[in-house]
């Protein structure tokens, strides 16, 4: 998707990033506290849970790309985060929602706010301008609406990246402090338009920075700027 950024104030979206930044050093040195988590929950840390949940969240706005009619219910289609506690399970979701538009539904400022649903409400670490730089400027939105443009995406895997697992080893007891973790999803989006009902279809790959606290459901905090392997 073309990027743009919504958010004014560049000193802010420096200091922003740069606490993102933070934060994910700390998620670098942390995996080891997802395995304590999720062995309490009586959860293997290297096997997400059933893939029910992000890989098909409720938020998917198209099924796929077989030209079917612009959906009925606007509010059926905006992505909602799910109610997991599971990092992995979340930015799966988060993926694919990030990865997925419809512009017959709804409005580019309406998925905007969708997405800032998904974030965490610590706003030191929630880096908004890299979720807004994913979604089309509203000049952009208005030409694909124009031609019934949307996407759709599926997601392969997602895994906590190599670096990310082997920092926590390290120190598993780092990640206590933000509880922010690495998360790298693979995955393919499909695009369709006005007279174009098979549209094109490409291989898609980030890595993001997913909070999970104990005490509630997980929530995003952006997309780093290089996928971490």
């Amino acid at each position: 998707m073309t990027s743009h950024s919504s958010n004014p104030g560049g000193a802010s979206r420096v200091r922003r990033r740069a606490l993102l930044g933070t934060a994910v050093l700390v998620v670098l040195v942390a995996l080891a506290g997802l395995a304590a988590y999720l062995t309490r929950d009586g959860r293997d840390s290297s096997t997400p849970p059933a893939p029910q949940t992000s890989s098909a969240p409720r938020s998917s706005p198209t099924a796929s790309v077989s030209g079917s009619p612009a959906p009925s219910g606007r509010s059926h289609a905006l992505p909602v985060p799910p109610a997991v506690h599971d990092p992995i399970a979340f930015g799966k979701a988060a993926a694919q929602a990030l990865w997925s538009y419809d512009t017959r539904a709804y409005s580019q400022r309406e998925l905007l706010d969708a997405l800032h649903g998904w974030m965490t409400h610590e706003t030191k670490y929630a880096d908004r301008a890299s979720i807004d730089a994913l979604v089309p400027s509203p000049v952009l939105w208005k030409e694909m609406a124009a031609n019934g443009q949307f996407a759709s995406a599926t997601v392969n895997e997602g895994h906590f990246p190599e670096s990310f697992s082997r920092a926590l080893q390290e120190d598993p007891g780092a990640i206590t402090q933000t509880y922010v973790y690495a998360v790298t999803v693979s995955g393919k989006q499909s695009i369709a338009w006005n007279g174009s009902p098979d549209g094109g279809a490409e291989s898609r790959v980030t890595t993001l920075a997913v909070q999970c606290r104990p005490s509630q459901p997980c929530a995003l905090t952006g997309v780093l700027p290089a996928v971490a392997p």
